[in-house]
């Protein structure tokens, strides 16, 4: 049976009631490890209490969608994971199409949906089809080709980490496919609840910018990075500052955040820049 062969794991932080649909989505014959990035313990006994499939970890932290996986991940017992995000709906079929696309392939590392924006759907995709990289609201994973590659960069914490893995598994000749029998919809950029909606902006501009350099650096090297970037830095200080002239706080906020992000990753300094403080 398909139910003892995977288990899903999500990566949540202030998803309260985004991913009650995600839940609601899954056959609860499937084991679904949650990664809260937060103290909310009320959280973990809600959700254990409505889902009885689910196990909740709180992280006590915000680890960020890359370390929050991983530690989702090092819990794993089956030879299977789904790697889904919050705002992510199933199809009654979702599984066991990964299942079959699965039994024809059997080689592969990563199959995701076709569908790999909601908001972008002019290139129709009809057969299973060889890639280079995925999205990562929604991966199956054969964790048997993992174990030479790793999985996530903990170094990220949200943005290209999931394009990172990617790359390492094409450096390993692995293999990654979509396939259009599957479906996963992805509302995309709505994993929290829309009260904490400015405050996840600037986490977005912050850690973009940074992750952006990053990634550059890393498979690139530190001088073609700065380069790529270098418009970009000139552009946030420059908006930053004329933002602030003209006292249009939330826009100044967002490029201050947006050269902060940029800054501290070309210094080297970490991902440290968290929302709600950790809260």
């Amino acid at each position: 049976m398909t139910q003892n062969q995977i288990t899903i794991v999500i990566t949540a932080f202030k998803s309260e009631k985004k991913i009650l649909s995600c839940l609601d989505s899954i056959n609860h014959q499937y084991k679904v490890i949650i990664v809260e990035n937060s103290k909310n313990k009320h959280f973990k006994t809600e959700i254990e209490k409505n889902f009885l499939n689910v196990e909740c970890v709180i992280a006590g932290e915000n680890l960020g969608y890359a370390k929050g996986n991983n530690l989702g991940l090092s819990k794993v017992k089956t030879n299977y994971a789904l790697i889904l995000n919050p705002d992510s709906i199933l199809e009654k079929e979702t599984i066991e199409n990964f299942f079959i696309t699965a039994n024809k392939i059997k080689n592969f590392a990563i199959i995701a949906p076709a569908i790999q924006d909601i908001n972008n759907l002019k290139k129709e995709i009809k057969f299973i089809t060889e890639v280079k990289s995925v999205k990562g609201f929604a991966m199956f994973l054969n964790l048997s080709e993992f174990k030479d590659v790793g999985f996530f960069d903990d170094n990220f914490f949200i943005y290209l980490e999931e394009i990172d893995l990617c790359k390492r598994l094409e450096q390993h000749n692995k293999k990654i496919y979509i396939d259009p029998s599957i479906i996963v919809k992805h509302q995309g950029g709505s994993s929290h609840d829309e009260k904490y909606n400015f405050e996840m902006e600037l986490s977005r501009n912050w850690h973009w910018m940074w992750s952006s350099f990053y990634f550059t650096k890393k498979h690139n090297g530190f001088v073609f990075a700065l380069i790529l970037v270098f418009t970009k830095l000139i552009s946030a200080l420059l908006k930053s500052f004329f933002y602030l002239t003209i006292m249009d706080k939330p826009k100044q906020l967002i490029y201050s955040h947006r050269l902060s992000g940029l800054f501290n990753s070309i210094v080297g300094k970490p991902s440290w820049y968290r929302p709600f403080n950790n809260n």
